[in-house]
């Protein structure tokens, strides 16, 4: 779920690449490349601002509490833009298993029913029975341990440049948190990656992709993911 804040922001990174002036985009061509080079990112990629989103419908019957509200990260637009392009750049570097089915283009949460669906229907009417665990991550994106993360991300071997990179991004992250027109104090950001950012879709996938790979068909033990919600499904043969 992206805010109208945040979809406003990719919108205009959109517009910014199609209808800008041509200066724009050599202008930020260079500060890419120089980002590249350095490897380090401009201070203003460190900094968001947090807006909070109810998740329930209700909100006026029901006394709400923290874990009712999901924090959407507003960022520059200039950093939207180039998370875009370390997205198409990179895209090899991000992909995630096949039975990971949130965050992908053309998938939705009806092909993770539909998937569980024929798993569960085709070893039934063969007389098995299907146990079915749902495990939903508390707070997922806010949680991720940043070298855990790194530790991933080398695995795959992406490039050194992009790595630290990351590093030097995520290093240095504060915030503060928006209500109306009230802003609280501005606060480090340790751990987690921003609800709202480009990235960080694929980032969460890759984090939980270790935990998809254990799918093991051949023993009847498949693991389906959509975003941070897990499905195990363990098949008992009859005997």
């Amino acid at each position: 779920m992206i805010c109208t804040g945040a979809k406003r922001q990719i919108l205009w990174a959109l517009l910014l690449n199609t209808y800008s002036h041509p200066s724009v985009v050599v202008t930020l061509s260079k500060l890419f490349q120089l980002i590249m080079l350095c490897g380090r990112v401009p201070s203003g990629f460190h900094k968001s601002y947090i807006v909070p989103i109810p998740k329930i419908m209700d909100t006026r019957t029901k006394a709400l509490t923290c874990d009712d509200f999901r924090g959407i990260a507003i960022s520059s637009v200039i950093s939207k833009v180039f998370e875009c392009c370390i997205v198409d750049r990179f895209s090899k570097f991000l992909s995630s298993s096949d039975n990971q089915l949130g965050f992908k283009k053309s998938l939705s949460c009806s092909h993770a029913v539909y998937s569980t669906r024929l798993i569960v229907d085709s070893f039934v009417k063969a007389g098995n029975t299907a146990n079915l665990c749902s495990i939903d991550l508390s707070k997922a994106f806010d949680k991720v341990n940043h070298h855990g993360l790194y530790l991933k991300l080398m695995k795959r071997h992406i490039p050194a440049e992009l790595l630290v990179i990351f590093e030097n991004w995520f290093d240095s992250c504060v915030a503060c948190v928006k209500w109306n027109d009230v802003w609280s104090a501005t606060f480090s950001v340790n751990c987690g990656v921003r609800q709202g950012s480009v990235l960080s879709p694929f980032l969460i996938n890759i984090y939980l992709n270790d935990v998809v790979k254990l799918n093991d068909c051949v023993n009847r033990k498949f693991i389906i993911v959509y975003a941070d919600d897990i499905l195990l499904i363990a098949v008992c043969f009859r005997t």
